[in-house]
C-alpha cells in the first residue's frame, strides 16, 4: 500500500509541472546572482526586477566588482526600484563579503544572516539555490501559503504567529529536492495562492486547504490592524537653466538617502529660499501635484518650476549637483522626482 502524498510532495510534482523556470536567475548556482534576485525581489514583483537584474549584471558583473563601485553608482543602478535602503545594505554586503569572507558567500544560513540586508529568510533562500543546504524559507509568499493552507490565525508579523509559521515552515521540509520544494512554495504563492484572487482551483494543495474548505481565503492571512497612514506635503522647486537641473544630494541615512532629490522649500517661500541661496529666478509654472506611497506615510510633492538666471553662493558647495536633462533617466533619482522632471524634458 503506498503512502499519502505529503505536502511537500504535493509543491514537487506541482513545480515540475506548472512552476516558474525560466526566470533569469533560476538554473544558476552562483550565490552573487542568487543573492541579487532575492534583495531585488524583496517588496517588488518579479516583471519590475527583470530588467533591473540584468542591467545590474552588466555593471556589476560579481560580489567584487560591486564592492569595489561607488555606493553613488550603485544607487544609479538601482534607482526607479524602490526601497533604497536594499541597494545600500547590498552595498554594504558586497563590501562585508570581499573584506571578511574572502569574497565567497558563507554555506551557513546563520551566519549569512548576519550580513546587512539579508535576514534569516533571504539567507535561507541563497543557501538552498546556491549550495543544496537543507533549510526552511518564510517570505510574504509562503507565510500566506502555510496560513490558508493550515488555518493559522493572526497577523503573521506578530512575533508569536511567526514562530508558529517558522516552526510549521520547518516540520514540513522534504528529505530531498530542497530546490524544487522551496521555489514551488515560493511560485505558488506568487503566481496561484495570491493575495486577491487565488486560483483554488489550480492548488495543488487545494483538497487539503482549511481556507479553501472554509471559504476564508479573504480572511487569512488576517490583515495587520488598521492604522491611519500619516499625509505629508513637500514643496519642491525643479531649478533649471534650460540644459541642466539642479538637484541636492540626500545624506546617506533616511529617506532616499544618498540620492538626488528637488531642493525642499521648507517654511520659506521661493523669494527667501533665492536670497538665501544667492539665486535670482524666474517662476515660470506650477506642475502638477504628484502623490507617492511610503511605508509608513503619503507624501503629496508639489513641484514649481523655476528659470535659474542667475547662480552663486552654496551651488559649488558638497551635496549640490547639477544633472544634464538628457541624463535624467541614468542618475540616482527617487521615481517620484523621475516623473517631476520626466514633466520639463
Amino acid at each position: 500500500m503506498s503512502r499519502p502524498e505529503s505536502f511537500a510532495d504535493r509543491l514537487i510534482r506541482w513545480q515540475e509541472k506548472h512552476g516558474r523556470h525560466d526566470l533569469p536567475w533560476q538554473r544558476t548556482r552562483d550565490a552573487y546572482r542568487i543573492w541579487l534576485s532575492e534583495i531585488m525581489l524583496q517588496q517588488t514583483q518579479v516583471a519590475t526586477v527583470i530588467p533591473y537584474y540584468q542591467r545590474f549584471l552588466q555593471r556589476f558583473p560579481d560580489v567584487a566588482a560591486l564592492a569595489a563601485a561607488p555606493v553613488g553608482k550603485v544607487l544609479e543602478a538601482w534607482a526607479g526600484l524602490g526601497y533604497y535602503a536594499r541597494a545600500r545594505n547590498l552595498h554594504r554586503c558586497a563590501r562585508a563579503i570581499v573584506a571578511e569572507h574572502a569574497g565567497q558567500f558563507p554555506r551557513n544560513p546563520t551566519q549569512l544572516a548576519e550580513l546587512p540586508g539579508i535576514g534569516r529568510s533571504t539567507a535561507a533562500a541563497i543557501d538552498i539555490f546556491a549550495f543544496g543546504i537543507h533549510a526552511a524559507i518564510l517570505d510574504g509568499n509562503v507565510k500566506r501559503v502555510l496560513a490558508r493552507c493550515f488555518g493559522v490565525e493572526g497577523f503573521p508579523g506578530s512575533a508569536q504567529v511567526e514562530r508558529t509559521l517558522w516552526q510549521l515552515s520547518e516540520s514540513l521540509l522534504p528529505s530531498s529536492s530542497i530546490e524544487t520544494y522551496t521555489q514551488a512554495l515560493m511560485d505558488l504563492g506568487a503566481t496561484v495562492c495570491t493575495r486577491a484572487n487565488p486560483s483554488c482551483s489550480d492548488c495543488p494543495l487545494q483538497a487539503s486547504c482549511v481556507a479553501r474548505r472554509d471559504g476564508r481565503q479573504a480572511e487569512l492571512p488576517t490583515a495587520k490592524p488598521g492604522k491611519v497612514r500619516p499625509e505629508r506635503e513637500s514643496r519642491v522647486l525643479v531649478l533649471t537653466d534650460g540644459r541642466r537641473v539642479l538637484l541636492e544630494r540626500r545624506p546617506p541615512a533616511g529617506i532616499w538617502g544618498g540620492l538626488l532629490t528637488l531642493p525642499e522649500l521648507g517654511g520659506e517661500d521661493a523669494s527667501e529660499f533665492a536670497r538665501r541661496h544667492g539665486f535670482r529666478l524666474r517662476k515660470l509654472r506650477e506642475l502638477p501635484a504628484l502623490r507617492h506611497d511610503f511605508s509608513h506615510f503619503r507624501l503629496t510633492l508639489r513641484p514649481c518650476l523655476y528659470q535659474l538666471e542667475a547662480a552663486v553662493g552654496r551651488v559649488g558647495e558638497p551635496g549640490w549637483e547639477w544633472l544634464a536633462m538628457d541624463e535624467i533617466d541614468s542618475a540616482a533619482l527617487p521615481a517620484p522626482i523621475l516623473r517631476i522632471l520626466r514633466q520639463v524634458v
